[in-house]
């Protein structure tokens, strides 16, 4: 492992630095003592054997330095012991991936120094930090009401009680530097590093920049069939319906052959076959103590019907008013683009046209800001829903975001299309709405935090500098930065971002032909911004092992049914198709109908013929059960000849 860092003292030989763990500045003296000899204790004994220092900050005139940062390292050997611990997955010599053991090692392909990634290091290392548990221990030393539970998670219950404020993997500045030069440093059309993305921060953002890509790549047919389309076409709204078909087959083309991009990109990370890890309380979880009937240990039991009432009481209600308070809004637009209209209508000019695009932008710019307002609401019912599992507690979220922003987003769309039937002023709203709501979300996401952080390095550069003279601590100084760096939350608003982009191309592009090429030239700078942002605004986030996209998979396929039932509907308005029947509404609906019947048909037809594993990687996993299994009987078989007289 060649990390570029190096930190000394006289307890603990050399060793590099790879996670930095921050305790609250008042923490007591007797419990800091007793966290750090079990993180240095043998793993027999209870402890996690990882290196630990103390980092000392020099004073400041203004304020005290937090004097409790330390830096967590490892051995080698030590992290070899955890890779097969977490269950690491690597390519052995006849070219499968083979999860990885201490005694095979010699096996597998590149056993070397650099056989293990920064990102792979650090997620062992804070596994085996959270895994640290509690013994016979019933309160931490020095906090009497901090009760400790036999058999969970130390680290947990100190950063679920404010004990500990936070701990992180810490950036490599010569691998971040290569990085950033390949990834956003010079504009290139070409493919992303995403290898390199993964060395560097695990898999679950690899494959988000990877979905990123290909969701970019895959709107370019679109948005080539979109431009000549919008050219020609702008004044005959009759002819989207050949639009509307196309997007049918793409929406669900699309998503089959993306299941297919991420399984081999997750085989060859060594992700798709890798088993999935037994799900540690959360940390804010609490309840009566109780027995976990599964493992047998103790620790707090919260009633599942408790949680139930607490949803369907709570939650459910709030959801309900918020969409309600939704629809309201979207009225009072309504209400000021017919305000906006009769102006024009009175007085045609340059500056009463102008005065048509206002409502809607209004209207985009409060979207933001409610969907923004939302989403801390949700996250504070669902913590206080009390969900025992991190998996369950972001199903919840998610299903809480996405119904609240898909109803926020589109309402007003589908009402001017469906209920209107303005597809002039649809074609204007969703234009408006798209090119808001991008450049909204550039400078929320981008600009800002480039600008806030660049201000923070600065007064960071300039404290140290002052503090420390000519001396050079780079160690320090890069702690100190990077602990006052905001957190990165996770790829859920990356998610959200491109569901709803794929909305607005799947659910209206037919009456709006520009917004697969305006999406295209979002991703473009997105996957710049957000390069950025992970390298050098955010703290770098430990790797998360992942096979797919999890549950926003099924958010995008559920986009895409709602997107056959959309374009048909669309379809089933055009003038064209409406002169085919001048005499029966009655029967063009049962038509689009069935027609619509027969496309979802089609639909689940083609997600069934089309393997979600591509055939090659299919006889590779069946080829490595087998060995397990021809293994495991030799095994049993070996054990028991021993036992024979």
């Amino acid at each position: 492992m060649q990390l570029g860092l190096s930190v000394s003292d006289s307890d603990v030989s050399s060793f590099t630095p790879l996670v930095v763990l921050e305790l609250a500045d008042d923490t007591k003296a007797e419990a800091i003592t007793w966290l750090l000899n079990r993180i240095r204790d043998k793993q027999q004994n209870g402890g996690a054997e990882l290196l630990v220092n103390q980092l000392l900050f020099p004073a400041q005139d203004d304020q005290k330095p937090n004097p409790n940062v330390f830096v967590v390292g490892s051995t080698l050997q030590r992290l070899l012991n955890g890779a097969e611990d977490v269950g690491l997955f690597k390519e052995f010599q006849d070219g499968t991936m083979r999860g990885f053991t201490y005694a095979n090692r010699e096996s597998f392909n590149d056993f070397n120094e650099g056989f293990l990634s920064d990102a792979e290091c650090q997620y062992i290392i804070k596994h085996e930090l959270d895994t640290l548990r509690a013994k016979n221990e019933e309160h931490v030393p020095g906090y009497p009401k901090l009760k400790l539970y036999p058999g969970k998670s130390v680290v947990r219950r100190l950063q679920s009680k404010g004990v500990l404020n936070q701990y992180f993997p810490l950036h490599n500045k010569e691998d971040l530097k290569r990085l950033s030069f390949s990834w956003y440093k010079k504009f290139k059309l070409s493919f992303q590093p995403l290898d390199d993305i993964r060395h560097y921060f695990g898999e679950g953002l690899a494959l988000y920049f990877g979905f990123l890509e290909y969701f970019t790549f895959a709107l370019v047919p679109m948005a080539l069939i979109g431009i000549p389309y919008y050219l020609f076409d702008w004044e005959d709204y009759d002819k989207y319906v050949l639009f509307a078909v196309f997007n049918l087959v793409w929406s669900t083309v699309f998503l089959e052959v993306w299941k297919r991009c991420s399984a081999t990109l997750a085989y060859g990370w060594g992700t798709l076959s890798r088993k999935k890890a037994f799900e540690e309380p959360r940390a804010g979880f609490h309840g009566a103590l109780g027995f976990n009937p599964v493992t047998g240990r103790e620790e707090p039991v919260y009633p599942s019907s408790k949680r139930q009432l607490r949803i369907y009481l709570v939650s459910v209600p709030f959801v309900l008013l918020c969409l309600y308070l939704s629809f309201y809004v979207m009225m009072v637009y309504f209400d000021m683009e017919f305000w906006a209209i009769n102006i024009y209508n009175e007085d045609p000019s340059i500056a009463t046209s102008i005065l048509l695009f206002v409502p809607s932008i209004i209207y985009a710019v409060v979207i933001e800001i409610m969907n923004l307002l939302y989403r801390f609401a949700a996250e504070f019912l669902t913590d206080w829903e009390n969900h025992r599992l991190e998996s369950s507690f972001q199903n919840h979220l998610v299903l809480k975001v996405l119904v609240f922003n898909f109803v926020n987003c589109f309402a007003s769309l589908f009402y001017i299309a469906f209920v209107m039937q303005d597809m002039v002023l649809l074609r204007q709203s969703l234009a408006t709405l798209l090119i808001t709501s991008q450049i909204l979300n550039q400078v929320m996401e981008a600009f800002l935090p480039y600008w806030l952080q660049r201000r923070r390095n600065k007064k960071v550069h300039k404290r140290m500098r002052r503090l420390m003279g000519d001396k050079e601590l780079p160690l320090l100084g890069q702690v100190k930065l990077e602990t006052e760096m905001n957190t990165y939350l996770g790829t859920f608003d990356d998610y959200l971002e491109q569901f709803l982009l794929f909305g607005y191309v799947s659910l209206f592009s037919c009456v709006y032909p520009l917004a697969a090429v305006l999406v295209v030239l979002n991703n473009i700078t997105e996957v710049y911004s957000d390069a950025f942002k992970m390298c050098h605004v955010f703290k770098r986030p430990f790797s998360e092992p992942a096979t797919n996209i999890g549950v926003w998979q099924l958010a995008f396929e559920t986009m895409s049914i709602i997107a056959v039932v959309t374009n048909c509907a669309l379809i089933g308005l055009s003038p064209q198709v409406k002169a085919y029947f001048p005499e029966s509404d009655t029967q063009l609906i049962l038509i689009v109908v069935a027609i619509e019947h027969v496309l979802l048909a089609f639909k689940f037809i083609l997600a069934f013929v089309i393997p979600d594993v591509p055939k090659h990687i299919q006889v590779n996993l069946a080829k490595l059960e087998f060995d397990s299994l021809e293994a495991f009987k030799k095994r049993v078989s070996t054990h028991f000849l021993k036992k024979e007289p």
